[in-house]
């Protein structure tokens, strides 16, 4: 026998097999966009490829309420997700996809419950059953999920609100206490950070916020009645979170770990639930988008990973559910490579490294545990100011929540512009080799055909011809309109009544547009107050107040900027920053909120005599809707008034605007808001023939 076949002695030591390791958490991808039958074709090769569960992204018509044929709805069919108009959009959304055993996140709130009604009743059809059979209630019980469903976040941040906020209490109270019982497995809401971070929340205003909008909903569910007292642990432990996790993620650790104790916290001392298990800090993460970066955009691939391990580190506070954004979107939608990159990271760490073998890597940490005691001290004293004020709905509708994240974002860009904060590639290390990543811009990112507009608004009113050309269909429609009509005014649950639409074919811009009649409408406080904003100004400042107040003496008036968000994107951070360093350079500001159309803007322009109109679209619909503002300008004879865009702009897009006649496109990586006041100036400059420097 050669020395080669000998045989081996194995020391017990190293026989022995490796820890036991923990099941990974649910991973999903944040995806949906241009038709419910692509959506499902692309749902499908993403489970294909590894993907544990599903995360539904909707269009912003679809998110507030409104169909693909509606003013409101213009340029922005399919852009940010699927557009879901009806029962028959939502069975092909998941065809072919087995709903009992899906586990399926829909980012969704406003119109969360008319969703879940949706996705209940196609759960049941793909087993050839309908409320009420034998058999249903079993099917139900199967459904595992969440819809995220926090309103008082739309309020504070994203801006997808359609009611007002004691209505909208109320949908997500009877959603809750119907799913309990009957979708015992579902999470009915999802208590959302995630936009309280992007919007300006320090970590300490995250953890409050969020537990203030926890009690709301706890408050109002075991004030309804609709859930017995020995039943409450059943609400508590379905509730669950959405999270963010910076880039800062020794910080984020900590915040979760504090998330963890506060939850346990509140749920035992102010509901009593004595099992500890309903109890459990139950979330989800998405990891911070809006800190991925247009300049050097491959740097965002060791941004996510760093925030990625900050929700799986510590075993005691790791997320049950992870999605990753792709690297590629400060620059447009990801292609669906790009999405797999980003499953195949959470991949790399689950099943390649040994992390799920241990326990929690930090427990017993001196320095972990300071961190988490001065969050926790913060956050207290945080949520105890709210509660006096009433709570998290009185703290909306007062504006405080919005006035206190405006000012932490404000103070957060001034660390950025001053450098105190580095963000590599943007405000430090800018030189650069030029990225093979994006030396064709216009193939990195995935573009929606404009056509999908046209073909959801066709489908839609097809639709509705077909169904209401059957008289039967037609009263069935007209009477589940009715009951929901009925049941919104009397106050009972509203749950039977949506599923009793879903099944009609009512359509989500009906469902919602019947609510509107009853609830009415509501527009937020945009927090920009006049408390908010620099308290000093620096050289590059003062000089820019200077121009301002300059070229209004040479005018002979005080410029006026006006702010407007055209369509339906409510992600409205940006333009609320802008909105607030624009009066403190000596801009007269006017900016109404969100949700506007693009004759309301030219109607405020007309009507306020403003010297420039700045644009912010962050949802790819620049192209439909700034050639309309433009062109209602010319129509309405404003031709010395400059339209500046901000937004998530393709180099490409930017200089089809700029032959269409806007005088400046500003992106993501125009980071300095002070340059861009002076920039806005020279703009105004320009339009009226006085010199420029």
């Amino acid at each position: 026998m050669s020395g080669d076949d000998k045989a081996v002695e194995v020391s017990p030591a190293a026989a022995a097999s490796r820890p036991e390791r923990d099941r990974p958490w649910v991973m999903r991808t944040y995806a949906g966009h241009s038709s419910p039958a692509e959506s499902n074709a692309l749902y499908r090769r993403n489970l294909a490829k590894g993907q544990t569960g599903l995360s539904v992204a909707f269009d912003l018509p679809t998110q507030t309420g409104y169909d693909a044929d509606h003013e409101l709805s213009r340029g922005e069919v399919g852009k940010v997700g699927v557009p879901i108009q009806h029962i028959g959009d939502m069975r092909a959304l998941f065809d072919s996809i087995p709903l009992t055993q899906m586990n399926t996140s829909m980012t969704i709130n406003a119109p969360a419950m008319w969703f879940i009604a949706m996705y209940a009743q196609t759960a049941l059809e793909q087993e050839g059953l309908n409320p009420g059979d034998e058999g249903a209630e079993e099917v139900l019980g199967k459904l595992a999920g969440t819809t995220q469903n926090d309103i008082i976040k739309e309020y504070l941040s994203r801006g997808t609100y359609v009611f007002p906020p004691a209505p909208s209490l109320r949908l997500i109270t009877d959603t809750i206490a119907y799913t309990v019982n009957h979708i015992p497995k579902w999470n009915p809401t999802n208590i959302c950070s995630y936009h309280l971070q992007e919007a300006g929340a320090t970590p300490v205003q995250e953890v409050a916020f969020a537990m203030c909008t926890a009690i709301a909903v706890l408050d109002a569910v075991r004030d309804s009645g609709q859930v017995p007292a020995e039943e409450f642990g059943k609400v508590v432990a379905r509730i669950s979170f959405f999270v963010n996790a910076g880039v800062r993620f020794v910080e984020e650790i900590c915040k979760m770990r504090a998330f963890v104790q506060l939850w346990d916290e509140i749920t035992l001392e102010r509901y009593g639930v004595q099992d500890p298990k309903q109890r459990r800090f139950r979330y989800g993460v998405q990891v911070n988008s809006l800190g991925l970066t247009e300049a050097q955009p491959e740097n965002n691939v060791q941004r996510i990973v760093l925030e990625m391990l900050a929700v799986t580190l510590s075993k005691g506070a790791r997320a049950r559910a992870v999605q990753l954004p792709a690297w590629n979107e400060a620059l447009g939608l990801p292609r669906p490579w790009d999405q797999q990159w980003a499953l195949r990271l959470q991949q790399v760490l689950a099943y390649e490294s040994d992390l799920l073998e241990y326990g929690d890597l930090f427990d017993g940490s001196p320095v972990i545990e300071a961190k988490v005691n001065e969050i926790l001290t913060g956050a207290r004293a945080e949520i105890d100011r709210v509660q006096e004020m009433g709570g998290a709905v009185a703290a909306v509708e007062s504006g405080y929540m919005k006035s206190a994240l405006v000012a932490s974002h404000a103070a957060r860009r001034a660390r950025i512009e001053s450098g105190e904060d580095v963000v590599v590639g943007v405000n430090k290390f800018t030189t650069t080799e030029p990225s093979p990543l994006t030396a064709n811009l216009d193939e990195a990112i995935m573009v929606v055909d404009p056509a999908v507009e046209s073909a959801a608004a066709a489908a839609v009113q097809k639709w509705r011809a077909e169904r209401d050309a059957d008289p039967d269909s037609a009263a069935a429609v007209q009477a589940a309109l009715q009951r929901l009509r009925d049941d919104a005014k009397s106050g009972v649950n509203l749950m039977p009544a949506s599923i009793e639409a879903a099944r009609a074919g009512v359509t989500t811009g009906e469902w919602a547009g019947t609510l509107r009649e009853v609830f009415g409408e509501y527009r937020a406080p945009t927090g920009v107050s006049a408390n908010v904003g620099a308290s000093e100004a620096g050289p590059l400042l003062t000089a820019v107040r200077e121009k301002v107040k300059a070229t209004g003496e040479e005018l002979g008036v005080r410029l006026r900027l006006l702010v407007g968000k055209p369509g339906l994107d409510g992600h409205s951070n940006g333009a609320e920053q802008v909105a607030v360093r624009a009066r403190d350079a000596g801009f007269e500001v006017i900016y109404q909120g969100i949700r506007l159309t693009p004759s309301q803007i030219v109607a405020a322009a007309v009507a306020e005599d403003v010297h420039v109109v700045g644009l912010s679209v962050l949802s790819g619909s620049h192209m439909e809707l700034v050639p309309e503002v433009l062109d209602g300008l010319r129509e309405a004879g404003v031709t010395d008034v400059p339209v500046i865009v901000g937004g998530i702009i393709p180099d490409s897009d930017a200089r089809k605007l700029k032959e269409l006649g806007v005088a400046a496109v500003f992106t993501p990586k125009d980071y300095g808001l002070t340059e861009m006041m002076g920039e806005i100036v020279d703009e105004v400059r320009k339009a009226h023939g006085l010199p420029v420097e």
